[in-house]
């Protein structure tokens, strides 16, 4: 037996925690997978005892990846990712030149539409299928070679690519306020309806966050709508049911077109604002998929 042979970790373990890792929850994994939450537990054990170190913090009923479990799990995905590429190639089950991008609703709807064909036009041999969601990454239902979405919304283990900046600030549609009023003060804000995104976990930046960043810690007794998805909350924006916070990427068209307008003039920048990463399958260096970061890459730090 060679020696790297007698160095690995069991390999029954390897696959589950994979996806506990990916979905940083034993509940998700066992969901995908197949089995009980149990059964994940326990390969989880076995695999932190083999290797002498902690992958996961439990704690409050929920698991936390620690430094060495994400740093392994990335590992571990890269690896799964490789043999299940040169699987999917053996079996010549598909289109080598496919690729796909699990994009944010929004963003795929307002930023990533109206620039694509350029994509197409640089790279016409690359079939490019986009998958829309209003979920993390970590929740996606089908594996994927590139992702984009809001940074600090849960992504388990899968690799950053990179990050671009971003803008944060109110708007509005311009009926809402009427064509003789002049630019909101913060301290006008309590008398307005606030359009929200309520979510659990609240990964996402709301108007409390919003105005402690810009400084406004003061200003309290928000009238806010609440909404469980960002498109609803920026349609109804444009609608004129209210003023919303707008992602400077997703809102720019609507902002060019004066379907929205800025009502205030403060704005929270996000050096980091939106990430990119690498899914299982585009952690194998491939060049259409290779194309498609530097793409993005070109285009959102412009």
């Amino acid at each position: 037996m060679e020696k790297w042979q007698r160095n690995l970790p069991p390999l029954t373990s390897l696959l589950p925690f994979e996806a506990a890792a990916r979905h940083e929850s034993f509940t998700l994994a066992a969901e995908e997978l197949g089995l009980t939450q149990a059964a994940i537990s326990k390969q989880i054990r076995i695999l932190e005892k083999d290797l002498g170190t902690v992958l996961f913090e439990r704690r409050n009923r929920a698991v936390f990846l620690t430094e060495e479990g994400r740093r392994f799990g990335r590992i571990v995905g890269l690896a799964l990712g490789d043999i299940s590429q040169e699987a999917t190639f053996m079996r010549k089950s598909g289109s080598s030149g496919e690729i796909v991008l699990f994009c944010q609703l929004c963003e795929a709807f307002y930023w990533l539409m109206p620039r694509l064909s350029d994509f197409h036009h640089q790279h016409p041999e690359i079939e490019l299928r986009v998958k829309s969601s209003v979920k993390p990454i970590v929740d996606a239902d089908q594996p994927f070679d590139v992702a984009l979405q809001t940074t600090g919304r849960r992504h388990g283990s899968y690799p950053l690519a990179f990050t671009a900046s971003d803008a944060v600030f109110p708007v509005c549609s311009p009926n809402y306020l009427g064509s003789d009023q002049a630019p909101l003060a913060l301290e006008d804000l309590p008398g307005h309806v606030l359009l929200s995104h309520r979510v659990v976990p609240q990964d996402w930046l709301d108007w409390d966050g919003w105005l402690d960043e810009v400084g406004a810690t003061d200003i309290a007794h928000l009238k806010t709508k609440d909404f469980d998805s960002y498109p609803l909350v920026l349609q109804a924006a444009v609608s004129g049911q209210g003023i919303a916070l707008g992602w400077q990427r997703t809102v720019e068209q609507m902002l060019d077109q004066g379907i929205l307008i800025r009502p205030c003039a403060e704005q929270v920048f996000h050096p980091a604002g939106i990430s990119v990463f690498r899914g299982l399958r585009g952690q194998v260096s491939d060049p259409a998929t290779e194309a498609l970061v530097a793409w993005l890459r070109a285009e959102l730090c412009a």
